[in-house]
């Protein structure tokens, strides 16, 4: 019985400490370091979060391979560039994004709801940032009037009218 349960537990421990090298055999990981930290970053076109937190840069998962990276900001220009990712090992990102023109005043403030604060915010197809960015009373996105395409995250899209001095809510479905 006690053999059994020996080469049991053997077989389990060999088993499970195989899984990471089997794991990372298809799998490298991109490490970025974006300034602005809060870029929006892209994999082959799949928003995975953002480029960095408080200063430090994020590393994410990827599939080996060649994959397009974006990096977009509402406030800077976007990057795209190719990165090649080899299994198990760390490809570096490091960007310094090209700021865009102020945008000028009137404004009104656009707020987002989502149970997921980090659901991409798109407004009119562009990356504005995530939803825990624009989800209280002193914060909220700031647009120029008008009539915009809303989307939160991977759900349906809404129009919203932004007014000069006003609070737009919207909520993720």
């Amino acid at each position: 019985m006690r053999i059994a349960s020996f080469v049991r537990n053997a077989a389990l421990l060999i088993a499970v400490t195989g899984i990471p090298v089997v794991a990372q055999q298809g799998t490298g990981y991109l490490k970025t370091k974006v300034d602005p930290g809060r870029a929006g970053v892209f994999i082959d076109g799949k928003y995975v979060g953002s480029a960095g937190n408080f200063g430090v840069g994020r590393k994410y998962a990827v599939a080996a391979g060649e994959h397009e990276v974006r990096l977009s900001e509402p406030r800077y220009e976007d990057v795209v560039t190719k990165v090649t990712v080899q299994a198990g090992k760390t490809a570096q990102l490091a960007q310094t994004m090209k700021a865009l023109p102020l945008a000028k005043p009137p404004f009104g403030r656009l707020r987002t709801v989502a149970p997921d604060k980090f659901a991409a915010v798109y407004v009119n197809g562009k990356f504005m940032g995530h939803a825990g960015e624009f989800n209280n009373s002193v914060q909220g996105l700031l647009l120029n009037p008008g009539a915009y395409t809303v989307k939160i995250g991977e759900g349906r899209e809404e129009q919203v009218k932004i007014e000069a001095d006003k609070v737009t809510i919207i909520q993720a479905k």
